[in-house]
């Protein structure tokens, strides 16, 4: 979020999209109904389904699942159509102005640098013009025809409500009514909030679907306002926590990326990642790479980590191509991966195309299950009839089962979707013997360890030179971890300020600004550098006392990054400093420093005069519409169908397969020969979530079963009339790549949609089910989802495929 969970009560529009926030964040979910109460705020839904969210909103659109594109272009041509856009904002604080080199092009779906072959791009000609100080080339008069805003418009032009109504399936004036509502926040003295979640990203196109999310709101001034922003609704408490501390196959921690395996030199690597300002007097944090890259570094391999060996540089794995979690099944599928560690992690239920999982688990000689429960993926190798048709007698794995404790049983931070760490202090005591997680990281990696001594290996430096500098090697305390991500002095250090030698070797650090890049400060993970300081853990406060009025409770735990509240808050004043709003004011220039009710996302004593821009994390000041050489399908998103299209072809470029969908979709090729196609599964399905349930745990609770015990699917009314079913049948559900059979319930929240002329049924399959725990047996709703994943992320498809549904 680049806001808060509070700061939804300041917003004047709320536009939930992509997301189901009553009824999958349902404690959130009150501060919308605190604007709708005491701001009169506008609620706008828009979702397959008329879901729990849509049932108190002012207006509900419906759309058909992976078009949010289309929808949002079409916002985007409206506003601009209609000069309902903050002027001021968009000139000065986006790249608007920005020109453009003459050699990028877009034509017939591509973008220059489109290799059929590799399906990717060569970026180079995705980029501004630069004069002779290497400063981009601007024009404030928007005349120039490739500056941004002149492209911007050309790109979208096609994005009429006409053509929304048709690949979307909403209805023309529906589609008015929401632009008009959203049009009313281009109003300074207006703020509108945009609220999604895994309806966005959960698509072969989710990370575009989230920058059109973005541009939308910054052409109407909405980021970094009070009330404003593009705000990601988490799913679990600590999913923000895993993507901060990356967890992810190409990344640090910090969202500092691991060097591929051309960066085999460290300063090619910090190079690379040094950006350099694009205009005069930017700051951009980015520009002290190597000072959050070398504590990195110190924090994790301490006295080993010098100058000379370029800070354990080569300890760091190179990596080749992105381990996410499809590759991950595909190396097992194809017999290359010989064990696996599922830590808190529900493999089969959480990765498309059950069958490939199932074969790949087998083939494996060892798995290692880190979980409080009995998991599906625990026990992937039994039988269970219709549910997990399997023959154990052919599985290979030897299973290890290492039970762990759960949060409550534990101290230790979550991350909220606010940006907010928060601590939380052990209620029970852990049954059995259960132990926690870093009991077991601990050791195994003492052993591991104990090993590599005893018996050497290829590379032993990176195991035996880690730093492990707690109390109990075997059993690290979380404390002890928390003060290792914030940071603290290796040594004495020069002060900066007074250039006076200051002995403060072993201090807490107190932010990230003050990291070095000469190996004298250490820091787990920069963007946390200030949650636990000499002052103590700040995570555990719980002052919640609110001075603004607008929820500004800066003395409540701690946020990242710098326990500042809204991110770019700057962006909140006009050039001279001034809140756009009053009334609702983050920060402001007092003519000497910024001062106010937030963190200020700049330079305290930067003058506006001086023209710094607002969004420092670019190089360039500001917030950018053309997203340059960053996103893997182009600098503007694109409109393009789902890897399973109910149409078989993209309306906007009809007489054009290749860009059908994504050109540059994750898919291996054995996955491409299991896509369905509209002839054999007629009807669009999407997955969701039920308030009853979280995720694959609650079925485990006997009072969340009896809340929800059977698995279902929601059909609509016309749907089922012509498969001859009414609500209480069951019905099979089946996908290029199996079927699942449940409870039919008919309902009039689904409406068949009309696209390109044709009748369209969308089928909503709630996730939650499974072969283990207390409510009835199901189904593994991925045994029909494909396994293909989004261009940036690889995040899978869940919320858009293809099935057939037919009485049992």
């Amino acid at each position: 979020m680049t806001n808060h969970w509070v700061d939804i009560k300041n917003a004047d529009v709320i536009l939930v999209m992509g997301g189901n926030s009553a009824e999958a964040h349902p404690c959130g979910f009150k501060w919308v109904v605190e604007a709708k109460a005491h701001r009169g705020a506008k609620l706008i839904v828009v979702d397959p389904r008329f879901n729990r969210t849509a049932s108190v909103a002012d207006l509900y659109a419906p759309i058909r699942t992976g078009t949010d594109i289309a929808f949002l272009g079409g916002v985007i041509r409206y506003l601009l159509s209609n000069d309902k856009i903050q002027h001021e904002y968009v000139k000065n604080y986006t790249d608007f102005t920005f020109i453009v080199r003459d050699d990028f092009a877009f034509s017939n779906g591509l973008y220059s640098g489109y290799d059929s072959q590799t399906r990717s791009y060569d970026k180079s000609t995705w980029e501004y013009e630069f004069d002779a100080d290497g400063y981009v080339k601007s024009d404030p008069s928007l005349r120039h025809p490739r500056c941004v805003y002149q492209l911007l418009k050309a790109h979208y032009s096609s994005y009429t409500p006409e053509m929304v109504e048709s690949i979307c399936g909403t209805p023309k004036e529906k589609f008015l009514q929401v632009c008009e509502m959203l049009a009313t926040t281009s109003s300074p003295g207006k703020a509108g909030t945009l609220l999604y979640a895994l309806g966005w990203t959960q698509h072969s196109i989710g990370s575009q679907i989230v920058r059109t999310g973005a541009m939308v709101q910054l052409l109407l001034g909405n980021i970094g306002i009070a009330g404003g922003g593009v705000n990601a609704l988490r799913g679990h408490s600590n999913i923000q926590g895993l993507t901060d501390l990356g967890l992810l196959s190409q990344m640090l921690p910090g969202y500092l990326t691991l060097p591929n395996e051309s960066e085999q030199e460290y300063q090619k690597y910090a190079s690379s990642r040094t950006l350099k300002p694009l205009r005069p007097n930017q700051l951009s944090y980015y520009q002290h790479f190597p000072a959050l890259f070398v504590s990195l570094m110190k924090a994790w391999w301490g006295q080993a980590a010098t100058a000379e060996n370029d800070w354990a540089y080569s300890y760091l794995p190179k990596w080749d191509k992105p381990y996410d979690v499809l590759q991950v099944v595909e190396l097992m599928s194809q017999g290359k991966m010989t064990g696996y560690v599922c830590q808190g992690f529900n493999l089969i239920a959480s990765v498309p195309d059950k069958a490939k999982i199932i074969d790949g688990l087998g083939k494996l000689k060892w798995l290692v299950i880190m979980d409080p429960l009995a998991t599906e993926t625990s026990e992937f190798w039994k039988n269970y009839g219709p549910f997990n048709d399997v023959d154990p007698s052919s599985i290979q794995t030897e299973v290890f089962r290492l039970p762990t404790n759960c949060f409550a049983e534990e101290n230790g931070s979550v991350v909220s979707s606010s940006r907010v760490l928060q601590w939380h202090w052990k209620g029970a005591e852990p049954p059995g013997e259960a132990r926690s997680d870093l009991d077991i990281m601990g050791g195994i990696f003492t052993r591991i360890r104990d090993l590599y001594r005893k018996k050497g290996g290829a590379f032993p430096d990176p195991i035996l030179n880690l730093t492990w500098p707690y109390e109990d090697p075997e059993s690290p305390r979380p404390d002890e971890l928390a003060r290792e991500y914030n940071g603290w002095e290796v040594k004495a250090a020069s002060d900066y300020d007074t250039k006076k030698l200051v002995e403060t070797a072993g201090r807490q650090l107190s932010g990230f600004e003050q990291l070095r890049d000469d190996g004298s400060t250490a820091s787990g993970c920069w963007i946390f550098c200030g949650a636990w300081t000499e002052e103590g853990n700040q995570m555990g406060r719980r002052d919640n006392s609110d001075p603004t009025g607008i929820g500004q409770t800066l003395g409540w735990a701690w946020a990242w990054p710098a326990n500042r509240r809204v991110l770019y808050n700057r962006a909140s004043c006009d050039t001279d400093g001034k809140p756009f709003d009053p009334t609702r004011k983050l920060v402001q220039w007092n003519g000497s420093a910024w001062v106010g009710d937030d963190v200020p996302d700049y330079k305290v004593d930067e003058a506006p005069s001086l023209g710094m821009g607002p969004f420092v994390l670019n190089p360039e000041g500001v917030a950018r519409f053309f997203a340059r050489n960053e996103m893997n399908e182009g600098p503007f998103p694109v409109h393009y169908e789902p890897i399973e299209t109910p149409l078989g072809y993209n309306p906007l470029y009809p007489d054009h397969p290749n860009v059908t969908n994504n050109p540059v979709a994750r898919i291996f090729p054995s996955d491409r020969k299991k896509i369905g196609n509209a002839r054999d599964f007629p009807h669009t399905a999407t997955t969701y979530r039920l308030t009853e349930h979280f995720h694959f745990w609650t079925k485990h609770a006997r009072l969340n079963a009896i809340l929800q015990p059977e698995q279902f699917v929601e059909i609509s009314e016309e749907l089922a009339h012509s498969i001859g079913v009414v609500s209480g049948d069951r019905v099979k559900v089946s996908s290029f790549r199996g079927h699942i059979v449940a409870v039919a319930v008919v309902t009039k929240r689904i409406r068949t949609l009309t696209i390109e002329g044709k009748h369209v049924q969308t089928v909503g399959i709630p996730l939650h089910w499974g072969f283990k725990g207390a409510a009835k047996p199901g189904y593994l709703t991925n045994t029909l989802t494909p396994s293909v994943g989004d261009g940036n992320t690889q995040t899978p498809e869940f919320k858009s495929f293809l099935v057939k549904v037919e009485k049992a």
